[in-house]
């Protein structure tokens, strides 16, 4: 792991002492050694229920000492039964089971760590009870934390309701940003407090390691911020010299920095509720206590989890209409510059720089750069030329979009004023081609909860700040951040312009082959060491088809050679076979193989060209030794006439190129010696309405193996003898080594 700098910039530009941040991003929360002192904890082996590990306060919660005994010694034999049905199920759904210990009723919670079952026994006695009224309202509650459409009103409920039911003084909801800075965005509290909503606390107020546990548990409670922790007898697991994990345990003593934290406050009891949208933790409900102890009842807590967690189902839709309009706007707008692009596909660049909707109206930006075949355009208020085409490509690989430039790009600190925003999307082409927006850099006031920059380092550990009264700052370097509609729709133009692009760099190319009804070598090339032949009749329907067939000589003297099957006819089956034949040359000049060329093949396709379909088989022979790997993609087997036989081989063949997104294609090697002949064909050659197409491969061998001569004889027989049907492209190549 790198080690972070003596000193480093947080997310605002503060420098914040590095050592100090790593060493309490390490602190080990999840193995303190201790519980807290409002109940006790024992870990028993299974399933014989010895107690092995013991909190030091057992004997006085429970009214007896565990060390030595089994829970069969604690509980009555009725809550022994119940104790072992519910081990032997889903133990979540037990929590908490009712029992009796030391002639008080007590909550016994259950979980596992490390082989272990931890027991958690919370006396009932001393717990607030919200009451059976609250609970009996549970449904209208439900009922009002739905009924918001927007997040602001979603939270609102939620904190009044969570404050209702728990009896703290303050509830908040507390909202994470992308750097883990949170932000208080609702709030309910006792008239005599002060205001938090509105406040920002920064990312170091709570740790990496603690977001890990609030996004795995989803509520924690300190009933007494000043409690002296409680050791676990003996320190360690028995056998395993390791201290018992602690992560999913109720009672766990926390971090001395966060009961530092909370009593410069002057928080004396708290209480939070994980909020985890689509399994991100999105951020939390704060309850605060300032009056002295405070420790809701065990089924008051499960009810204020049942509501975090039922809000948290509701963010993502809160979210979403918050940005309907903006989101809807910005398709709108995305929609007309794809149709303006559609309709002028030789000029895609006029149509998003001249027309009524530019590039620069998709988005809320001061600026945008439209670059298209090498030429730069700028719209609105940009940096200059020169500083554009140095400042996009290191934004794209930076990740294509930033709200922070001076911060994630040093270099490039002049621009801050033009554009401290920048959002880049490439467009497919492979020729350097991008669109981009800046936003200029908007000063804006924070306040946070305190001075971010007093937390001190004493003895080596970060200390947290004394002071939470409101302090405002002027952040500067920044821009609006880019939302992820904006985004999306952002690439959506690039995809829609990069295949405009793709489509006018081969649209003379298909006219070219509309005309000539061919895109087939208008001779073989001459390869030393081997014989070609090729023949290619088209179908009676006198249309162009998807038939191809190509000869590449590789850099290694190697010979690949192609036949390949685009389904449908016409225009539109030719422009594909186009771009499937010049796509596959430039797979295989990198002379990995027919299997890797095929499979990059499929990416194109099923990236590109959506929605079609293609078979394809591809050979590649070293004429000098024979060795001959073969791989398919859907295509029927080819034909190896060697020795008085005919075999077909390939047959393990790979899906067809675009019906799987990610395919793998086997490749079959052989080795074809002097005199042996290989035929590649179409499903044309072979395929009949009145035959079954074992039968005509069967003929195809045996005529292979019947014919003489080299390879162009050889074709030539073999498409006389099988007689193909007109209805359909015939394409049949054949290569022997002399």
């Amino acid at each position: 792991m790198t080690r972070p700098p003596a000193t480093a910039p947080d997310p605002l530009g503060r420098l914040v002492d590095g050592d100090a941040l790593a060493r309490c991003a390490q602190e080990p929360i999840a193995v303190p050694g201790a519980i807290q002192p409002h109940g006790a904890l024992l870990a028993v082996t299974e399933p014989d229920l010895a107690v092995v590990v013991a909190s030091a306060n057992a004997a006085d919660v429970l009214g007896t000492d565990p060390s030595g005994a089994t829970l069969a010694d604690l509980l009555t034999p009725a809550e022994l039964d119940r104790l072992r049905a519910a081990l032997a199920g889903d133990l979540a759904e037990a929590d908490p089971l009712q029992v009796t210990v030391g002639g008080r009723e007590a909550d016994l919670v259950l979980s596992r760590s490390g082989g272990l079952l931890v027991t958690e026994w919370e006396p009932v006695a001393g717990a607030g009870q919200a009451g059976a009224a609250w609970h009996r309202r549970l449904p209208r509650v439900l009922q009002r934390l739905s009924a918001p459409t927007r997040l602001e009103g979603l939270t609102g409920v939620l904190a009044r309701e969570v404050r209702a039911l728990t009896g703290f003084d303050r509830v908040m909801v507390y909202r994470f940003d992308a750097d883990w800075n949170g932000e208080v965005v609702a709030e309910d509290r006792r008239a005599d407090l002060e205001p938090f909503l509105g406040l920002h606390y920064p990312a170091g107020d709570i740790p990496a390691q603690a977001r890990a546990l609030y996004a795995t548990n989803w509520l924690r409670l300190i009933p007494d911020a000043g409690y002296t922790p409680v050791p676990l007898v003996p320190p360690v697991v028995p056998g395993t010299g390791a201290p018992l994990d602690l992560s999913g345990a109720v009672l766990r003593s926390v971090s001395p920095v966060h009961l530092e934290y909370l009593a410069n406050m002057g928080v004396t009891a708290s209480m939070s509720v994980s909020l985890i949208d689509r399994g991100t933790l999105w951020g939390l409900v704060a309850c605060h206590s300032y009056s002295g102890p405070h420790r809701p009842s065990y089924a008051d807590r499960t009810a204020a989890e049942f509501l975090g967690r039922t809000a948290s189902l509701l963010l993502h839709t809160a979210v979403e209409a918050a940005d309907r309009d903006a989101v809807v706007a910005v398709a709108r707008r995305e929609a007309d510059l794809a149709g303006a692009v559609g309709r002028s596909p030789r000029a895609p660049a006029a149509a998003l720089v001249d027309g009524e909707v530019t590039a620069l109206d998709l988005l809320p930006a001061a600026g945008a750069a439209v670059r298209l075949d090498g030429r730069l355009h700028l719209l609105g208020t940009t940096p200059p030329a020169d500083r554009v085409a140095a400042l996009v490509p290191a934004v794209l690989r930076a990740g294509g979009a930033t709200d922070r430039l001076t911060l994630d790009l040093p270099g490039f600190t002049d621009l801050a004023a033009d554009a401290s925003g920048v959002l880049a999307v490439e467009v497919g082409g492979g020729r350097g081609d991008y669109l981009a927006w800046f936003r200029p850099e908007t000063p804006r006031e924070v306040s946070w909860g305190g001075d971010p920059r007093t937390s001190k380092v004493t003895d080596g550990r970060l200390s947290p700040r004394r002071s939470f009264d409101r302090w405002t700052e002027t952040v500067r370097g920044t821009a609006r951040p880019w939302r992820g509609h904006e985004v999306a729709a952002a690439r959506s133009l690039a995809r829609h312009l990069g295949e405009a692009v793709l489509a006018r760099a081969g649209e003379d190319d298909r006219l070219a082959t509309a005309l000539q009804r061919t895109l087939l070598l208008e001779e073989l090339p001459k390869v030393p060491g081997v014989a070609l032949g090729a023949r290619y009749r088209p179908s009676e329907a006198d249309v162009v088809g998807g038939d191809w067939y190509d000869l590449v000589p590789l850099p290694s003297g190697r010979l690949a050679v192609v036949l390949g099957d685009v389904a449908g006819h016409g225009l539109s089956a030719a422009s594909v076979t186009a771009q499937l034949r010049h796509a596959l040359r430039a797979a295989l000049l990198r002379d990995e193989g027919p299997a890797a060329a095929l499979a990059e093949l499929n990416r194109l396709v099923t990236t590109l060209l959506p929605g079609e379909m293609a078979t394809a088989v591809v050979a590649r022979l070293d004429p000098a030794s024979g060795e001959l790997a073969l791989a398919s993609a859907g295509h029927l087997p080819a034909v190896h006439a060697a020795g008085g036989s005919a075999e077909l081989v390939g047959d393990g063949r790979g899906p067809a190129l675009g019906l799987l997104d990610d395919a793998d294609y086997p490749q079959a090697r052989l080795w074809l010696g002097a005199g042996e002949r290989l035929l590649l064909y179409s499903d044309g050659l072979v395929e009949r309405r009145d035959r079954p197409l074992p039968d005509r491969l069967e003929a195809l061998r045996h005529a292979a193996l019947a014919a003489e001569g080299g390879p162009q004889e050889v074709v030539d027989a073999v498409v006389a003898t099988l007689d193909p049907a007109g209805t359909d492209d015939v394409t049949v190549v054949g290569l022997a080594r002399v």
